[in-house]
Parts: C-alpha cells; sequence; structure tokens
C-alpha cells in the first residue's frame, strides 16, 4: 500500500504546460496548386517539426504565438505566426527568384507519439508541484514501483523502461530514475501479459511508457558508427598499387546534413569523404562501347595544399530506362519495433515506401515483411498493378515491441527465394534504425548471415531512418556483404531523391563486385593517398582473386574517387624519410614518361560469376582546364576532411570551401549544390 501511495504522490507531481495550444493543420501547395509532398514544416526557435506528406497535408501541435517555418528546395521560405483561431493554415510555396544557395533542407526532431498499446494500462496526466515534492515523488516511485502480477522491480524482474518510443538498456535506467519530472507529461505502467506481446520477451516482467514534453528525451546520443582511421600517404617505391571497392552508398551526407540542420555534433566516424562526394550528380558522358560504364579522369593542383596534386577517377553507369529493367522481385523488410515510433522514422517510412510503390509495374510484385518482438509476413506477393492493396498494407502498420532484426532478415530472403524471377531483379529491401537488439544482432553475426544468403542471387538494400539510435555501421555492414546499397532518408525529399527520381539506381544493378586498382608512375609521383574508402580497401591480389566481395553499380550511378598526390622532387612533411634498402633496388621504368597513373577496372555482369577487366591510363599533359564537377567534388572532400579534423589539410579556410564551392554550382538544376553552400556556411556557425 505504501508503495501504490508513492506511486500516485509521484503522478501528481508532473505538471503541464499552461501555454495555449492549437493543433495547427493544413495544406501546402506550388505556385500551380499542386500538392508538394516533403516540405519541411519547424517551429521556429525549436527543434520540433514534421513534414508533408504524399498530398501535402500536415500537421503539428504550437502554441499561440509560435512562429511556423515552411521550408522546400527550390522555393521560398515562408514564416507563419500562429494565432489563436489557427487551426487551419493552408500555404502556397512561392517559386524562389533568388539564388539557390538561399535556400536549404531543414531537418526536424522527432516528435514522439504515444505507443498504440492495447494492454491493461495505468496512466494519468500530471500538474506541476513543488520542487520537494516532484525530487521525493520520482525517486519514490522509480525505486519502489510494483507491477502486478510480478513481484517488486529487482535485478532478476526488472521492467522494461520504454522513453518517447525508445527502449532504454538496462545499463541506462539508472539515469532516467533520475530525470527531471519537469521533463515529463505523462506515462503508463503495462501490467498484464500484453506488454510482452507488444515489446517482446524483453518487456515480460511489465514495462514503463514515459512520454516526455518534449518528446524527443534520449540519455546520451546512441547512435553507432565503424571507426575509420584516415588514409595516409603511401610511398611509390613502396608500395605502388592502391586497390579498392568501389562504393554508391550516399548516407553519410544526408546524415551529415540533418546534424547541421538540426544543430548537433558530427561524430567524426560519421563523416565518409566517398559518400558525401558520390551525393552529388556529375556530368560524365555515357557509355558508349559494350561495357555498362565509362570512365572519367582529371588532375590539378589541390585547393587547399598547392604543393600537392588532386586526381579524381568517374565512372558512370549505363542508365536504363525503366521499362527496360528486368521483372522485380521486391520484399520490403520493415522495421516496426518501438524504437520506430517517431515522426521521422516509421511515419516518414510508410510515405517514403509510398513513391516506390506509385512507380511499380504489372509484372513486377511485392511482399512485405515485418518485425518486432517476431517476425511475420502482412502482405503475400502482390503485383504491382494493385497499388492501393500495397499501400494500404503499409499506411495500416504501428510501431510497438522489441526488434528481431535477424529473424525478419531470414524470413524476409526466404520469401524472396521461393519467388526468385530468373534474370529479374531480386531484391530485399530493408528500413530501418538499425536497432537489432534480439537474437541475432551483432555486426559479425549479421555479416555472416547475409554472406550465407547473398549466394541466393538476391540483392539487398539497405535504407535508415531516424536519429538518436541510428546504427550506421551496422547498415552499411549489410548492405556492403548484401550486393547492395545504404541510403539514409532524413526527409521526404531524400525519400523522393532515393526511391523517386533515383529509382533504377536504387534497385536495378547493372554490374557487381566493381574493383578499382591504382598504379602510379614512380617517375612522376613520389607518393599518393586515397581520400575516403576507407572501409573499402582490398589487399592487391583481392583485384583479380574473382571470390572477394565489392561494390556494386547500379543503373545510372556515379563513382567518383580522389587521390591527392606528392610529385617526384617534392618534400613533404607528410612523408617521412626511411632508411635505405640493403636487398631491393627499385630502378624507374622511363617508358612511360607522360603517364601519371594507370587505372584498372574488374567488374561481374549481375547474374554471372567471372569478371572482365578494362584500363584507363592517365598522362600529366592532360586537363589544363578542370572541369566544375572536378572542382565541386574537391570542394566536398576538403570539408570532408574539415569535419573529420584531417591533418592533411593546409588550408583550413572554411570560406575558401565556399568559394570553391560557390564558383562550381552552375547547372544545378535541383538546388543540391546550393544547399551544400549553404550547410557549410551553417557549420560555420556550430
Amino acid at each position: 500500500m505504501k508503495l501504490l501511495n508513492y506511486l500516485m504522490f509521484f503522478l501528481c507531481t508532473v505538471g503541464i504546460s499552461s501555454a495555449q495550444q492549437v493543433k495547427v493543420s493544413g495544406i501546402v501547395t506550388d505556385n500551380q496548386n499542386l500538392p508538394l509532398p516533403g516540405v519541411s514544416i519547424i517551429i521556429k526557435g525549436s527543434s520540433t517539426g514534421t513534414s508533408t506528406d504524399f498530398d501535402g497535408n500536415y500537421a503539428i501541435l504550437a502554441d499561440v504565438g509560435n512562429t511556423l517555418i515552411f521550408n522546400y528546395v527550390g522555393f521560398e521560405t515562408q514564416e507563419i505566426k500562429v494565432a489563436a483561431n489557427d487551426t487551419i493554415i493552408n500555404v502556397n510555396m512561392k517559386a524562389s527568384t533568388a539564388e539557390l544557395e538561399e535556400v536549404v533542407v531543414t531537418g526536424y526532431a522527432p516528435r514522439r507519439s504515444r505507443s498504440l498499446v492495447r494492454s491493461s494500462v495505468s496512466k494519468r496526466k500530471t500538474k506541476r508541484k513543488s520542487s520537494k515534492q516532484k525530487s521525493v515523488g520520482r525517486a519514490n516511485y522509480i525505486s519502489g514501483l510494483t507491477i502486478k502480477g510480478q513481484s517488486s522491480v529487482s535485478n532478476t524482474s526488472q521492467p522494461l523502461y520504454v522513453v518517447d518510443g525508445v527502449s532504454i538498456d538496462k545499463k541506462d535506467i539508472a539515469k532516467v530514475k533520475k530525470m527531471n519530472p519537469n521533463k515529463i507529461s505523462k506515462f503508463e505502467v503495462l501490467k498484464d501479459k500484453n506488454a510482452a506481446s507488444i515489446y517482446g520477451e524483453q518487456a515480460k516482467h511489465g514495462c514503463i511508457v514515459i512520454t516526455t514534453h518534449g518528446g524527443n528525451y534520449k540519455i546520451t546520443d546512441n547512435e553507432s558508427y565503424k571507426e575509420i582511421e584516415e588514409n595516409s600517404f603511401e610511398r611509390v617505391q613502396m608500395s605502388p598499387l592502391s586497390t579498392f571497392s568501389i562504393d554508391v552508398d550516399k548516407a553519410s551526407y544526408s546524415n551529415i546534413r540533418r546534424m547541421i540542420n538540426n544543430g548537433t555534433k558530427i561524430p567524426v566516424d560519421a563523416v565518409k569523404i566517398e559518400e558525401m562526394i558520390n551525393y552529388f550528380e556529375y556530368k560524365y558522358e555515357q557509355p558508349k562501347g559494350d561495357h555498362p560504364f565509362a570512365i572519367h579522369t582529371e588532375h590539378t593542383t589541390t585547393p587547399w595544399n598547392p604543393e600537392t596534386k588532386l586526381v579524381k577517377i568517374g565512372l558512370k553507369g549505363k542508365e536504363v530506362p525503366q521499362n527496360e529493367i528486368p521483372p522485380s522481385n521486391l520484399v520490403f523488410l520493415l522495421d516496426v519495433s518501438g524504437s520506430m515510433n517517431a515522426d521521422n522514422k516509421l511515419p516518414l517510412l510508410k510515405k517514403a515506401f509510398k513513391l516506390l510503390v506509385n512507380q511499380l509495374r504489372e509484372k513486377d510484385k511485392v511482399s512485405i515483411i515485418v518485425y518486432a518482438g517476431a517476425a511475420g509476413v502482412v502482405l503475400k506477393p502482390t503485383s504491382g498493378a494493385h497499388k492501393n492493396e500495397i499501400n494500404m498494407a503499409l499506411q495500416n502498420l504501428s510501431a510497438g515491441g522489441s526488434t528481431a532484426g535477424g529473424e525478419g532478415i531470414q524470413l524476409a530472403y526466404k520469401i524472396a527465394k521461393q519467388n526468385f524471377i530468373k534474370n529479374g531483379n531480386n531484391r530485399v529491401i530493408l528500413a530501418t534504425d538499425g536497432d537489432f537488439n534480439v537474437g541475432m544482432s551483432s555486426d559479425k553475426d549479421m555479416k555472416q548471415l547475409i554472406e550465407e544468403k547473398r549466394k541466393s542471387g538476391v540483392f539487398l538494400t539497405c535504407l535508415g531512418f531516424g536519429m538518436g539510435n541510428y546504427k550506421d555501421s551496422k547498415l552499411e555492414t549489410l548492405a556492403d556483404k548484401g550486393n547492395g546499397n545504404h541510403a539514409y532518408i532524413d526527409t521526404m525529399q531524400e525519400a523522393q531523391r532515393v526511391l523517386g527520381k533515383e529509382f533504377g539506381g536504387t534497385l536495378y544493378t547493372i554490374a557487381k563486385d566493381v574493383k578499382i586498382q591504382v598504379e602510379f608512375n614512380p617517375g612522376k609521383v613520389k607518393a599518393y593517398r586515397l581520400i575516403g574508402y576507407e572501409n573499402r580497401l582490398l589487399a592487391d591480389e583481392d583485384f583479380i582473386d574473382d571470390t572477394k566481395d565489392a561494390g556494386e553499380l547500379g543503373s545510372g550511378h556515379t563513382v567518383t574517387a580522389l587521390y591527392e598526390i606528392i610529385p617526384v622532387g617534392t618534400k613533404s612533411e607528410y612523408l617521412k624519410e626511411i632508411a635505405d634498402l640493403k636487398y631491393t633496388k627499385s630502378k624507374v621504368n622511363k617508358e612511360f614518361g607522360n603517364e601519371l597513373l594507370t587505372v584498372k577496372f574488374r567488374y561481374k555482369k549481375p547474374q554471372e560469376n567471372k569478371s572482365i577487366e578494362l584500363t584507363h591510363i592517365l598522362e600529366t599533359n592532360t586537363n589544363s582546364v578542370t572541369s566544375q564537377d572536378f572542382n565541386f567534388a574537391a570542394s566536398i572532400a576538403w570539408f570532408g576532411m574539415k569535419l573529420r579534423n584531417s591533418k592533411f589539410i593546409k588550408n583550413q579556410s572554411l570560406k575558401d570551401i565556399v568559394a570553391l564551392a560557390q564558383a562550381n554550382k552552375d547547372g544545378d538544376s535541383q538546388g543540391y549544390r546550393a544547399e551544400f553552400v549553404r550547410l557549410v556556411n551553417s557549420y560555420q556557425g556550430l
């Protein structure tokens, strides 16, 4: 009885805001009155926001007097103040007549909604009390809670804690117990067996669901990234070959964009320079021969270090018209666990996949697998002609439970194999925040599972959603080992890019296991370093070994790699002297005097296992004037190195980075290069 009194006392300690709130909704259209999906709406001076759905509709809770900011690339930003009687605000966005560098895609922090639970729940909104009452109630509630049907909380019968839709690790529960009651709007105690059915085995002793006023509580930033050790300079006479796998992933750039827009610190290991560079389109010519990609090279003085040279190697994948893409057998593997219960996770996922579904053809088929505490089929293989049926299955999804990712992957590949289309496009599309916490969950276990499953001929696409517990390292591992690609979707606009505009490249592979090997001419190059691709490096002997996995190239994809080189005769602080070799004497072959380097490429056709090789030579007397693509890619690499605190930058000026990008963004029809300029300018204030 005493414990119950403590609980009731705590329930009365937490206040609610006295500010007058209104629910504002409406539709956002363009200057032709057509709905705009993916418009960012954020409350000025806060991190609370939302975005319009596929039909341009939005809804948001705001205080009277708040200012709503409506933002969309290519349109003028609008600010509207909320009045007491403003329940419907329709907005007509005007196309920007100014330079597009003044427009930026604004990210938003999640507003958590209450979990859709169907169990017996104790819940109560609370009123503010004195600080003394708050602290007493908090301590007694957290430490003395008893859940019906269970013994008192202990180390062996610990209830699951879920705060703003995210399950809390046991090691962090002590921090939750110290939470300031002023932050709590309400909490629910799940007291029956349904707690386990919703949140899985980890909730077998009950569940405490806490909702904060802000809706975005996090103990610490629980995102994870694989450690990256920046590539150093290699001496050509000691190591003349550089070998790596291509990487068409672009997740790092959209993830960094989200962090800059939200004013959060960028972890060094979240910065993958190759993914930042490859996010952007480049005007590379289409392949003209039998090979599925064309090769382009350029070089000039390095913008951040006048003592070195910068080399660009670019690939352009053949663009396959959508009507020529073979029939697709797609399995949507969707995370509906409790950690996905946030506006920029499952709700955004539903809207994003609607874009993909609307492009399906009658000859395509879709299955939908979901996983939370367990995995299951919610849509059997269905023709792309039945879009309403597919979209309805997506719309009916709700979040709750733990995250049995391994079980979901097993089931998804099973369904894909059962419906395999010979010479077709067979693919699992995984959408998650990467937070696997039931069963097989480690990167190593997942890697082994995917390596086994890719033998079936089924490819894998990984789409990351959300923030706070986004597991970039896990999704990168899955995509890399699953013959697939990886993207991070932070807004509907990014969803339109990945699943709309780049539909073919995202889902249809034209070349697999693409490897690059560069041999430098020691008569011209003293040392070199590959910028980025640290997680894609291969042993030199792996280049001709067809059993070694490498990256995939999709329809229309471009891949760009940059090398910084130290010319022969140049002294550099980045290259330390070594002792003379006694047994090995290198003699430079002077027959290739004008050649700077030779690039070799190996790839396999999607349905074959034997690689094909082609070669390209870059000479020193070419590219006296470099392209805008070269210069813009250099500005991105420069900024990425700045974010990584690279020791290889002589010029640290952000203004010079902006100037280089600004001068090389012409033909930016979608506004993405202008957005990059804006992001770098924004970063200067962080």
